[in-house]
């Protein structure tokens, strides 16, 4: 028995994470039966490898009060990997309930005509996962996505099972993300939205013909629907607290959604007013962007090119401008390539060397929404800069104290003193001098990165 244990403490080591590798043997340790716990172990390497294409699963924004003798909360930084300020890596359980699905959407791995290995959980499996995983802080919440099985209605009430016995059975507070099945009834959503913080329907395609082409299953207009039931849900919830006073009680998180990039020839200005009318439609959280990569046996229909992560990232840089730069979708790719972002500039230096006629600013005039316009300079040194000037002029040497990104933006800015810089503004190499130096970072290198920081 203590050999067969070993070979098996072996092969998790190998096909699982540790975290999972922990948590089952904890089980052989209390002479689980081990057939149970083989089974176990297969759908969560098959299960938890499927779950990793889903990108909307950050966990900011929501505040639920743990009861009496419950476990579990949502207070604080937060659970997204990419979401603290200091780059900590913080721990989610990310899963499907089943990989199973009776759709045949071809940019899914988990798609009908697939050949993949195929599983699923129960529901009280993943309680039982979820509140033991927790119980030994190998996680702090859940991520819980799902193929559809039969139905919308079906696969959504396989949801709701897991969270209704996390919440009430188990008294959980930690975070819990549902994902919202297209096409689910509006009750249901509703539903869900009283035991999860976070509901995400992912939209994946910007443009009907997309989806025409590659999931003729799904519309457009069911996706937004079923957006536009998990809003109403949310106005309802916010009207009740003002008149109760009481905390929201319904997707306390919001909702999210995900558009995969490149597995079609829709460029980034389609993507980016798809992105900015679904925040203006549904008040959304977060759009997540997914880089598209060829698997096995990928449908011709789909680029037999990966698309560039680099590509990604412009895109999330502009979708932050969007959000909180004030600027639109067409005036950041207005001009642009091709109607792509430029792969080697960050979209706000790319707008500013398409619009010289804008600049240069004064930042001891300017207003806020003309400083956001400046490359390098970030929403947070735009707010010091409004204060600091009622105390004195600015000057270069104080841009540099605030860490602006001077590289950038002193070609743009008039400042207190003498800038020899800005008279280079209209110069025909100022393009070539703003690009990046290739540079091989070392692990102790200190830089600021804009994933970090937020800051462009």
């Amino acid at each position: 028995m203590k050999v067969l244990r070993r070979s098996i403490y072996v092969k998790l080591h190998l096909t699982v994470s540790s975290c999972f590798t922990l948590a089952i043997l904890f089980h052989l340790r209390r002479r689980v039966n081990l057939k149970t716990v083989m089974e176990l172990i297969c759908k969560l390497e098959i299960l938890a490898d499927a779950a990793k294409y889903d990108a909307s699963c950050a966990s900011s924004g929501s505040h639920r009060k743990r009861s009496k003798h419950g476990i579990g909360n949502t207070e604080g930084i937060g659970i997204c990997h990419s979401y603290t300020p200091d780059g900590r890596c913080i721990s989610l359980l990310k899963l499907l309930l089943t990989n199973v699905c009776i759709w045949d959407c071809a940019y899914c791995i988990n798609r009908k005509s697939s050949s993949v290995n195929r599983a699923r959980f129960t529901p009280e499996e993943v309680v039982k996962l979820t509140m033991d995983f927790y119980k030994r802080n190998y996680i702090e919440g859940l991520f819980l996505s799902s193929g559809i099985i039969q139905s919308s209605d079906y696969t959504m009430e396989q949801l709701i099972a897991v969270a209704k016995k996390l919440r009430e059975e188990e008294n959980f507070g930690g975070y819990i993300h549902l994902k919202a099945a297209p096409g689910a009834s509006p009750e249901l959503l509703l539903e869900a939205g009283k035991y999860a913080d976070r509901l995400s329907a992912n939209i994946e395609m910007p443009v009907q013909e997309d989806l025409d082409k590659l999931a003729p299953e799904k519309t457009l207009m069911t996706i937004e629907n079923t957006m536009a039931d998990v809003k109403s849900g949310i106005d309802a919830a916010k009207d009740l607290t003002k008149k109760n006073g009481d905390a929201p009680k319904f997707a306390r998180a919001g909702q999210s959604t995900q558009i995969v990039v490149g597995a079609t020839e829709s460029s980034d200005t389609t993507i980016l007013h798809k992105a900015e009318s679904l925040y203006r439609k549904f008040d959304l959280r977060r759009v997540y962007y997914s880089a598209f990569t060829p698997i096995e046996n990928t449908n011709p229909l789909l680029s037999k090119l990966p698309t560039p992560l680099m590509r990604e990232h412009r895109l999330y840089e502009a979708d932050w401008l969007i959000r909180h730069y004030g600027f639109t979708a067409s005036e950041i790719t207005h001009g642009a390539k091709a109607e792509n972002l430029d792969l080697e500039k960050d979209p706000k230096l790319s707008w500013a060397l398409r619009h010289r006629d804008y600049f240069p600013i004064d930042v001891n005039r300017a207003s806020a929404r003309q400083l956001l316009r400046v490359p390098g300079l970030g929403a947070r040194n735009a707010a010091r800069i409004l204060k600091i000037r009622h105390y004195h002029q600015i000057k270069l040497e104080d841009l540099a104290k605030l860490r602006v990104r001077m590289a950038n933006a002193k070609w743009f800015v008039i400042t207190a003193d003498y800038n020899p810089n800005v008279y280079q503004l209209d110069a025909e190499k100022l393009e070539e001098r703003l690009k990046p130096k290739a540079i091989q970072p070392s692990l102790f290198d200190s830089f600021t990165n804009t994933a970090l920081s937020g800051e462009l």
